[in-house]
């Protein structure tokens, strides 16, 4: 998945988890952002990444996003991978 296709799914991603009144807290908690930091790194590339890591934390929250984004799993998957970090890690 090249970059750009990969960022458009976690900035859908992202928006889902802002509608997400429940979820929100979850996601700030976890990532320690603040609601400013959501506006102000919505097209950081690591952040985003970030954003689609927490959600991969979840099978729930995947597939509740997936399906109301009409998105493959995989997709999501195959985004972080596509993200700065999101390289496979190499333990040798």
């Amino acid at each position: 998945m090249q970059q750009d296709l990969a960022e458009t799914v976690a900035l859908r991603a992202l928006a889902w988890l802002v509608a997400d009144d429940a979820l929100l807290p979850v996601f700030l908690g976890s990532t320690g952002a603040s609601e400013a930091d959501l506006r102000a790194r919505a097209g950081d590339p690591e952040f985003l990444g970030a954003t689609l890591d927490f959600l991969l934390l979840d099978d729930a929250w995947l597939g509740r996003f997936a399906a109301e984004a009409d998105v493959a799993p995989e997709d999501v998957a195959r985004a972080r991978a596509a993200l700065p970090g999101g390289e496979a890690p190499h333990w040798t």
